[in-house]
């Protein structure tokens, strides 16, 4: 599923990685290809290997196997130069909570090369794009989880690099913020910057991922867009509702009948007699309409018609077997 894309194309160039921490394979062979200018999604639960991988992507850890390009910097012996390129957002706060927001952000810019009146000018436009511009005098001690998490937020973003890993950056903001953090991210990309995103959130993926890879137990299971993923591990579905719920009966029997001929197999339509619909596995969506003049030609009328495809959640545990919640595997916290 994974498409080739020319090197010199490449925000990310990774191949065959490894981490291991005492017996534990914490990352065991990923290979990434992450295209400029673009958001990358990277799933898995708890422990999967994500956060591990951003680390030593990021020169925060050594690999113990295989290697990675930050565009084209190699990130063993040319570390210095893919540091100048990257922002790392992780998911714990590295902000200092005896200081505001705004001194925060302030030393974070001044560390970068802005003189002071840029620095005060970058921190007022940050906690005014974050919403924290009510707070900005308070100490962080005196900040809820989800300022915090925002502020953080706010200082990675300060130089703008090309590349910006961001690690469950939304884990723990409220519905609004998490909305405002989305767009962020948009812009970011509209203006150059390449993305790597991990997440939990499957809606996340789904909105903001031009490609996603899924990691389980230290692997990349599978790679690919969000409708490829989708359309990897299940047929869409057909649903039917029916003006005259008499015949639903009817109605099944040759949504069957046409389903079968087209697959050259049994096809067995579902129905739910209390609502009136029949539900059905969809080979290809563009034979909804032959299903329609079926029905019609034994005069069956339908109310509604809905086709929908597999969603995330149903591709994450088709893959995997479980959720992607799912905390059985701690293995990165263990490793932070």
């Amino acid at each position: 599923m994974t498409s080739y894309t020319p090197a010199e194309a490449l925000a990310i160039e990774a191949n065959d990685l490894v981490k291991i921490f005492g017996e534990q394979r914490a990352v065991d062979g990923v290979s990434l290809a992450v295209p400029r200018g673009a958001v990358y999604g990277v799933l898995g639960p708890n422990g999967a290997g994500k956060t591990t991988t951003i680390r030593m992507l990021a020169t925060l850890l050594k690999p113990d196997g295989g290697s990675a390009r930050i565009f084209g910097r190699d990130v063993l012996t040319e570390p210095t130069a893919v540091r100048s390129l990257i922002g790392v957002t992780g998911q714990y706060a590295s902000v200092d909570e005896k200081l505001t927001a705004t001194e925060n952000l302030i030393i974070f810019s001044r560390l970068l090369g802005l003189s002071k009146a840029d620095s005060r000018r970058k921190a007022a436009e940050l906690l005014e794009e974050f919403g924290l511009q009510e707070a900005a005098n308070k100490a962080l001690e005196n900040f809820s989880g989800g300022m915090r998490r925002r502020l953080d937020l706010a200082a990675s973003l300060i130089s703008t690099p090309p590349l910006l890993f961001l690690d469950e950056p939304t884990t723990g903001l409220d519905p609004r913020t998490r909305a405002q953090m989305w767009e962020t991210i948009r812009r970011l990309v509209r203006e150059g910057s390449t993305v790597l995103l991990t997440t939990q959130y499957l809606d996340e993926a789904d909105q903001l991922a031009d490609r996603i890879a899924v990691i389980d137990r230290g692997k990349v299971i599978a790679d690919g867009t969000s409708d490829e993923l989708k359309g990897s591990v299940g047929l869409s579905a057909l649903q039917l509702t029916l003006e005259d719920r008499a015949r639903i009966d009817e109605a099944r029997v040759l949504v069957s009948e046409y389903l079968s001929r087209a697959e050259g197999k049994v096809v067995e339509a579902t129905v739910s007699p209390e609502a009136g619909r029949i539900t059905a596995p969809l080979p290809d969506p563009a034979i909804t309409t032959d299903i329609l003049i079926r029905l019609r030609e034994h005069d069956i009328r339908v109310e509604e018609i809905n086709v929908s495809k597999p969603s995330l959640d149903e591709v994450f545990f088709a893959l995997t077997g479980h959720g992607a919640e799912d905390d059985s595997a701690d293995t990165e916290k263990s490793a932070a």
